[in-house]
């Protein structure tokens, strides 16, 4: 939630912070010391305390096995912000390893050694830095030179080098790099590039890494690079065949053997499928058929397992590749049945039981990694009923009935119960051309709340990301509280259903995804549940983007709007976003210097039209933001400040791409449920019968 820090935008967060007339200091919520805003009115106390469990509620990521098997590295918070924990035992004590006042974005174990690297940045700027850390001295030492741009970071086999991308060189082009941890004064860029390389895994000698360029979401190349030399070779798309084209290839992973390379990609099909390629031969060969996005893989340490996600239409199920144990028989292309089933963990809603009722029907599996020496993959887990949480799963498909997953965190929901959490309903919406469009529906319970109730529109950000049925969170107090009906629609453009639907909105298409909203709101309009004269849009990001262009065009249709770190105008937005990010973004966006593309841009921006919108917005923005530099917001305020509306606006200054504090954000919340009440909701006093 943005606020503009020059002399040209007055800070009102003395203003914010005195009490309303006729309240005391005691009957209004405290603003953060990080939270500067303006137009904001003193949130009432009542507020605050109505949200409070709700904020409390945790969640867990599964990030890395230990070298010697011993128990798994976690994801959580306790106090403001994300820190590294250690678990040895499913259901065991959360032993916390780091302290930061920044959050720990990801861990990676250090192989045959007992440590652990962790990426943080500072202040949501993403200048990521890379820190190694002993598990039982807790020593910590920086491996980067803490100014620049570093991710990706990948361990040799033996745990002795440790490669990664960093922009050191020029703060744009991510070049390879190698370092020796135990010797500090050996770092090496051994590979310099233009584009976005990161690093994906290693030769099992040591010798070589692979390597994935980025270029854009259709576009994604994979090398073999030598690390002593940096000589290349690419093996994806073919070199040597003319008619592959640009296509969609990530995720590599070295065989055991060193003889083969496991990736996923796209080519001359809809959806990313599994690919091995046989390094001496040269040659391709295709292992899963699915209708629907293979979207990760892991291989154990032995290469008799590979465990498979698949994303089938938001929801996730994980199957086994492999021997002896497998669902798939790789030389025979089919799938082979065992007593019990197969390895269903995730399906739709209504479709498919996963093992274990406790994590509910929906939901979304991520981060697979086999324990060393196992066939046994922990993975994360989240879903409507629960909130993520760390999870393993050893496939023994001979056992009736099929094992469960074993659970090993159980992140608290501050003692609501989660049986009230709503689970989401997909449906499918035709839009101006016919064409079907996805969507997440989370409704309150039926008999809390008559009549037609309000609509929350929420977009998802990207563009080519995918609202997934994941845990919603603190964003449950919507729903269960305010009896909001949430809606949360994939507009062409997002990913998860095929390239061809991926594409539909790339350059001069960009308006037909703003069109699908306006299908929305017809269908919103035909629902008896649905109260058509009280709908809301947000949306973060370039889903920010989409609710400031749905408040300009469709504003008549719509009660007030919520932008979180939003495009409010193209090509100033590609002017200054980050350097290392801006030719990702003109090749979904078009390049602004090109004048017939530039003209394009201006027209969908939000900003040209700003005139348009006459209901009240909140804007929400973080001072550091590198991808959505902060003027995008204040911009748009200045500019609908002309209208006479309310305009709340709100930054983090020790934030960026969104709120990650906890203090930060739990303000934040208290300013959107104030927000929705008064301008969306409405007084309803007889709304809501418990």
């Amino acid at each position: 939630m943005s606020l503009r820090l020059t002399s040209g935008v007055v800070l009102l967060a003395a203003v914010i912070a005195l009490p309303a007339r006729g309240q005391s200091e005691a009957q209004t919520i405290a603003v953060p010391e990080t939270i500067r805003g303006e137009g904001v009115p003193p949130i009432p106390a009542e507020v605050g305390r109505a949200l409070s469990r709700y904020q409390e509620i945790r969640s867990a990521t599964f990030e890395d096995w230990a070298s010697d098997g011993s128990g798994m590295y976690i994801l959580t918070r306790f106090a403001d912000v994300p820190q590294v924990h250690f678990v040895a035992t499913a259901g065991g004590a959360r032993t916390q390893l780091t302290f930061l006042k920044e959050r720990v974005r990801s861990v990676v174990n250090r192989p045959r050694h007992d440590q652990f690297l962790y990426v943080a940045d500072e202040g949501g700027a993403e200048n990521d830095q890379l820190f190694l850390q002993d598990r039982k001295t807790g020593r910590v030492r920086r491996i980067t030179d803490g100014k620049s741009r570093n991710v990706g970071p990948r361990w040799s086999p033996t745990g002795t080098l440790l490669a990664w991308s960093s922009n050191a060189r020029n703060g744009r082009d991510m070049d390879l790099y190698v370092a020796a941890p135990d010797d500090p004064r050996f770092v090496r860029r051994f590979k310099e590039v233009s584009g976005q390389w990161t690093v994906s895994d290693w030769s099992p000698d040591g010798s070589k890494v692979v390597a994935v360029e980025y270029r854009s979401i259709e576009d994604s190349r994979i090398h073999v690079v030598e690390v002593d030399t940096g000589k290349t070779r690419t093996i994806a798309p073919d070199p040597d065949d003319p008619k592959a084209g640009a296509s969609s290839n990530s995720h590599a992973r070295w065989s055991p053997d060193g003889k083969s390379i496991y990736y996923l990609s796209d080519q001359g099909d809809e959806h990313h499928y599994l690919v091995r390629h046989t390094l001496l031969s040269s040659t391709r060969e295709r292992l899963t058929f699915p209708t629907h996005d293979v979207e990760s893989f892991e291989i154990s340490d032995n290469g008799e397992g590979i465990a498979v996600a698949i994303n089938e239409q938001g929801a996730s199920r994980i199957v086994f590749v492999g021997n002896p144990n497998h669902i798939l028989d790789i030389r025979k292309r089919e799938n082979v049945s065992y007593p019990g089933g197969p390895p269903v963990m995730w399906g739709l809603a209504g479709e498919v039981k996963p093992p274990g009722s406790e994590v509910g029907k929906t939901g979304v599996i991520s981060g697979l990694g086999f324990r060393p020496g196992s066939q046994v993959a922990g993975f994360t887990l989240s879903g409507a009923g629960t909130s993520s949480d760390a999870y393993s799963y050893e496939p023994n498909f001979r056992q009736v009935p099929v094992p469960e997953p074993a659970r090993w965190t159980t992140s608290e929901t501050a003692g609501l119960d989660p049986d009230t959490f709503p689970e989401p309903e997909r449906i499918e919406y035709p839009s101006f051309d016919g064409r079907k469009i996805p969507a997440f529906v989370y409704r309150p319970r039926g008999d809390r709340w008559k009549g037609p109730r309000p609509v929350l529109m929420d977009i998802h950000g990207g563009p080519e990301s995918q609202f997934r049925p994941r845990f919603l969170g603190r964003l449950n107090y919507l729903v269960n509280e305010l009896g909001l009906v949430l809606i949360c629609p994939n507009v062409r453009g997002s990913s998860g259903y095929g390239k061809t639907y991926l594409k539909l909105d790339n350059g001069k298409l960009r308006g037909d995804a703003v069109k699908d909203i306006g299908a929305l709101l017809d269908w919103i309009a035909k629902q008896e549940k649905l109260d058509k004269t009280r709908v809301g849009v947000m949306g973060g990001s370039y889903g920010g983007f989409m609710s400031l262009a749905v408040q300009t065009t469709y504003n008549d249709r719509i009660r007030a709007g919520i932008d979180v770190v939003g495009i409010s105008k193209f090509v100033s937005f590609l002017k200054n976003t980050q350097g290392y990010r801006r030719d990702l973004r003109r090749a979904e966006y078009g390049d602004e210097r090109d004048p017939e593309t530039r003209a394009v841009l201006e027209k969908v921006s939000p900003l040209a039209h700003a005139e348009k919108i006459r209901t009240p917005i909140l804007i929400v923005q973080g001072r550091n933001d590198p991808r959505v530099p902060f003027s995008e917001s204040e911009q748009m305020v200045a500019a609908v400040k002309k209208n006479k509306v309310p305009v709340w606006y709100v930054v983090g200054t020790n934030e960026g791409h969104g709120f990650a504090k906890k203090a930060n954000q739990d303000y934040l919340q208290a300013v959107e449920v104030e927000f929705l009440r008064r301008y969306l909701i409405g007084d309803e006093k007889e709304g809501r019968h418990d």
